[in-house]
């Protein structure tokens, strides 16, 4: 690294994010954090949801990822963003480990991330973090404690306890690891959340990770390009000027980004088009974008109570294969301003014990929306459910049926011969696709055109028989090389 470089190397404050069981307190400590360290008037200026905030703890700042939980922690990994630096897990003591606890620790570890596990709900009567510790050491988690690494931390969002000593190990944790940026290079980092605002527009809450981002920037994701038309913070204030590991809403996109994307700064929109957008095509952003599938829903519900239940629910649904993205979840009639959202984001309109308004009725029927309502929850988890199956994508599956052997070359010509060759095992078919091996090791590929048996055509030929076939491959073949005999098959896979 040139001393210039090193010279701009800053040690950044961690990212810190939080998983485990939907029901095992996540949310509700990041509200006590919130509580212990913003202020009420700080938090008054908190006037919506923008899926990261920053607090201070001895002179030291921390920024948390506000997310859903590990479904959307588990999106952003899969469109190639590093989100975190550290990792939360969540465990109610009171209960045990449940599946989605043993997810969240699948992703971390495969993350890379130091954790931390929050023993929650120690204020209970039936609270038992002991039993809870023994348990995780089945999932290769053990805690310092039973003799391993991992710290763990007795915490109660309801009392607060334990909070503060959160707080101190992340900052220690962050001290060990001296997470650092360069602030001369690019402005670096992922998508968060975004959305439609209603009076500004595309709006999406981004986190900083390498680099400086300011008003005026040109910012590009494999999606969509932005000038950064403004910006604030968490708490609504307006920025000129954000450092790393700083989150931030960005008004000025396009398009709507994809939750998880990468961002990257540009000098022109014309250099962010050209290196993002178009190579989208390319079969390494193909991959990438057709690795989770996302199912985008608007959800209206008569109260808010409704609304939280149905957001859990939702939340227990499989997302390996194919991804719920929440854009807007309030309490009220389905409007035109949600119609137009969805046609814009390709969205699902779903309404639990509301209607939607005449005029959102009219506008959907000309914009083909779809508006969809329910007056019971696991009917609306059931279509939510299938409508998310029709998102996930077909997977290719080699079927092998059987092994050959060359046993003489009739005719060869430029990319085909006909041979002659003996089942030596399973079943063999007319169009299948084969592998060629010679002395063990693979030469080549192929497919047989046709099959002859007794000199007449045949579908296809089984154990011990000799034949003759038409191949065509890119190599030509020996006298006792193998083929090794497959098909290829498209299927649907449920969401697991």
């Amino acid at each position: 690294m040139s001393k210039e470089k090193n010279k701009n190397l800053i040690s950044r404050s961690p990212i810190v994010v939080i998983l485990g069981h939907v029901d095992h307190g996540k949310s509700s400590i990041l509200e006590a954090i919130k509580d212990l360290k913003i202020t009420s008037k700080e938090s008054g200026g908190i006037t919506q949801h923008i899926g990261a905030y920053e607090v201070e703890h001895n002179g030291k700042k921390i920024t948390f990822i506000d997310t859903p939980g590990h479904e959307a922690f588990s999106a952003m990994r899969s469109r190639g963003a590093k989100v975190a630096d550290i990792a939360i897990l969540v465990i109610a003591a009171e209960e045990s480990i449940k599946p989605q606890t043993k997810e969240a620790i699948k992703h971390i570890k495969e993350a890379g991330m130091p954790m931390i596990v929050a023993l929650n709900k120690v204020d209970k009567q039936t609270a038992d973090p002991e039993r809870v510790k023994r348990e995780l050491i089945s999932e290769d988690v053990i805690v310092e404690s039973m003799g391993g690494k991992i710290p763990s931390i007795n915490t109660s969002a309801e009392t607060k306890e334990g909070i503060t000593d959160l707080l101190e190990m992340i900052l220690l944790i962050s001290e060990m690891e001296n997470f650092q940026a360069n602030l001369s290079e690019p402005a670096q980092g992922a998508v968060i959340e975004s959305h439609i605002d209603s009076n500004r527009g595309i709006t999406a809450t981004i986190v900083i990770q390498n680099g400086t981002l300011k008003i005026g920037d040109i910012l590009g994701t494999f999606s969509t390009v932005a000038r950064v038309k403004a910006m604030e913070d968490f708490q609504g204030n307006i920025v000129e000027r954000v450092e790393p590991s700083t989150p931030v809403i960005v008004i000025g996109f396009e398009k709507v980004p994809m939750v998880g994307e990468i961002f990257r700064a540009f000098s022109s929109i014309e250099e962010a088009k050209q290196q993002i957008i178009e190579p989208e095509q390319s079969q390494e952003i193909r991959l990438l974008k057709n690795k989770e599938e996302t199912l985008k829903l608007i959800l209206k519900a008569d109260v808010l109570g409704s609304l939280e239940a149905i957001k859990q629910v939702l939340g227990s649904i499989p997302q390996e294969k194919a991804t719920i993205h929440t854009l807007k979840a309030e309490v009220g009639e389905i409007n035109d301003s949600d119609v137009k959202l969805a046609k814009t984001a390709e969205a699902m309109v779903i309404g639990f014990r509301i209607k939607a308004n005449p005029i959102a009725q009219k506008l959907a029927l000309q914009e083909r929306v779809r508006i969809i309502s329910f007056d019971v929850i696991y009917q609306l988890v059931e279509a939510v459910t299938q409508a998310l199956e029709k998102k996930v994508a077909h997977e290719i599956v080699r079927k092998d049926q059987g092994k050959l052997k060359v046993l003489v070359i009739f005719k060869t010509d430029k990319g085909s011969q006909i041979i002659g060759g003996k089942v030596m095992d399973g079943e063999i078919k007319r169009g299948a696709l084969l592998d060629v091996y010679r002395d063990e090791e693979k030469v080549g590929e192929g497919k047989i055109m046709k099959l002859q048996k007794e000199k007449k055509e045949v579908g296809e030929v089984g154990k011990g028989t000799e034949f003759g076939m038409l191949y065509k491959g890119d190599i030509e073949v020996q006298e006792d090389d193998i083929f090794e005999v497959y098909t290829k098959e498209s299927y649907k896979p449920g969401l697991e």
